[in-house]
């Protein structure tokens, strides 16, 4: 009699659950539905007028306070400290560097065939996936290239010197390991859905390949806790704190813009590409991206020529200050720590957020892949974050006594204008294009967390808060912002990382085998026009 009354209130739950995903869908069925969460915001946002553009106050200031409580809570847990480092920059710092060494160094004799994967001399047509070797690797950098790379070193070098840039680049480095084996692993234990597209990423290596080692009860637990705080980081660090830098950069050129008003249109755009799934948003950012990029790389190009000259010095400031910061927070650890910190969240390194968007990549060699992944710490943080960082150190707007008043992208905004006076308009599109692209992918990442959680059918309810969370980045501050993108995306390296290692014996072989059959001319080459 109790297990029937079990079952029969079990019943009950689904039925009720089933009727609420059912309202849900249809009051929610297009990028508009997404919206309605934030209509009745708009009436008290409107009272709020300009002062929203200032000091919050009324339901913008409450908004902000319960938000940064929240953090500075959240944060006495994730920041714990041994020996002066953060745990889970010490954890990541050593995941990196233990990989580089398992992998034989992959990071840099992989490089070369790296670079031919991805202009298609071995992409097979016929191959099971839902994007190209390309469109994986532009999609997975539209989450990583972005304000990482323009506001995340400014920060770097406002908290922790330039010496920062140093310890950032060495951690873009080994990095570049982290990004291989993870993104390889996503490839080697992805599922084919009946419906062809593809699921994979951390929440499958960890249950099932921590399965085939007698581990299932310890790789299901860490797969569950890897989808909650990827769910959380795709609202933090790869939402809120994109729509946060990017009304800063067009509110400098454009004063009058009310922050709430830039969070509801930016939030109707998102909801407009989101609902498209990975096909609409590899189209765009296969586009978006490399053309951003470029960009930027040539105005930083062009800054760094013009004071061609003051390149040595700056390079020697760096490297002096990593080792000998002056009046920085936590002297030589606080340098370290700020330049780990900043190269993470700039290129996800160890996080597993990419192996999300490799998974899907057409390939029948899943190594391939993670060979394609290793180049986006190179081109994220080796090439653009330092970049940045140079621009910053030579321009010296960072020794300015108003420096500490700017947020990070007002910081690499005055550096430019420095040399180019009209750049920060220009600074200002590329920064809200590259905030778009990082939302639209990440978008993608917490959708097939969540969707591993609850069932891809409910996945309308998480693109619901995702955009809401769009306008809520847009008008909370920057501080707390950034405290909690930072825990969320670091956090994920826990399970993610652990899960990683216990792997890496067999990935190690996998390797071993792969490059002794590349370097034996015994894979298949495609041209370009049988592979397009």
């Amino acid at each position: 009699m109790i297990n029937r009354n079990r079952i029969n209130s079990k019943k009950e739950r689904q039925a009720s659950q089933r009727r609420l995903l059912t309202t849900l869908k249809r009051s929610l069925s297009s990028s508009y539905g997404l919206l309605l969460l934030l209509i009745p915001l708009v009436p008290t946002l409107a009272i709020a007028g300009e002062e929203a553009t200032t000091k919050p106050s009324g339901f913008l200031g409450l908004l902000d306070a319960v938000f940064s409580q929240m953090v500075n809570f959240l944060a006495q847990i994730f920041f714990l400290e041994i020996f002066g480092f953060p745990f889970i920059v010490l954890w990541l710092m050593i995941g990196a560097i233990f990989f580089t060494l398992r992998m034989g160094f992959v990071n840099i004799r992989a490089f070369k065939h790296a670079i031919d994967v991805v202009t298609g001399k071995y992409d097979d047509p016929n191959d099971e996936g839902d994007v190209s070797h390309f469109q994986a690797l532009a999609t997975a950098l539209s989450g990583t290239v972005g304000l990482g790379n323009i506001a995340g070193v400014a920060i770097a070098v406002q908290v922790g010197g330039p010496g920062a840039i140093f310890w950032m680049t060495l951690g873009g480095f080994f990095g570049m390991s982290s990004k291989f084996v993870e993104c390889s692993l996503a490839q080697m234990y992805r599922r084919i859905q009946p419906d062809g597209t593809v699921a994979g990423g951390p929440m499958y290596y960890l249950s099932k390949g921590l399965g085939e080692r007698g581990l299932r009860p310890l790789g299901n637990g860490l797969a569950i806790l890897f989808a909650i705080l990827c769910i959380l980081a795709s609202m933090g660090g790869g939402n809120m704190f994109q729509a946060n830098q990017a009304y800063a950069a067009l509110a400098g050129i454009i004063p009058a813009l009310p922050n709430w008003v830039f969070g509801l249109v930016v939030a109707a755009l998102v909801g407009f590409v989101i609902i498209g799934g990975i096909h609409r948003i590899a189209s765009v950012t296969a586009r978006l991206v490399p053309a951003m990029a470029v960009i930027y790389v040539l105005v930083c190009l062009w800054i760094l020529l013009s004071n061609f000259t003051e390149i040595p010095a700056a390079f020697g400031t760096i490297i002096t200050q990593a080792f000998a910061p002056e009046a920085v927070g936590g002297g030589f650890i606080g340098t370290l720590v700020q330049g780990v910190r900043r190269s993470a969240f700039s290129n996800e390194a160890g996080m597993g957020s990419a192996a999300i968007a490799h998974s899907a990549a057409r390939t029948d060699e899943p190594l391939r892949e993670g060979i394609v992944a290793l180049l986006e710490p190179f081109i994220d943080t080796i090439v653009i974050c330092n970049l940045t960082g140079l621009t910053i150190v030579i321009t010296g707007v960072y020794r300015n006594t108003n420096a500490a008043e700017l947020n990070g992208v007002e910081l690499t905004a005055a550096a430019f204008s420095s040399v180019i006076s009209w750049f920060p308009i220009i600074l200002a599109i590329a920064v809200v294009l590259f905030a778009f692209s990082t939302m639209i992918s990440w978008s993608y990442y917490g959708e097939k967390a969540w969707g591993y959680l609850f069932g891809a059918a409910s996945s309308i309810i998480y693109k619901a808060i995702y955009v809401a969370c769009v306008f809520i980045g847009s008008v909370v501050n920057l501080g707390s912002v950034l405290d909690f993108s930072d825990m969320m995306l670091l956090a994920m390296a826990f399970p993610n990382l652990l899960g990683c290692y216990i792997l890496s014996g067999k990935l190690a072989s996998a390797l071993s085998d792969y490059m002794n059959r590349l370097n034996s001319g015994q894979m298949p080459v495609y041209s370009r026009e049988t592979s397009s």
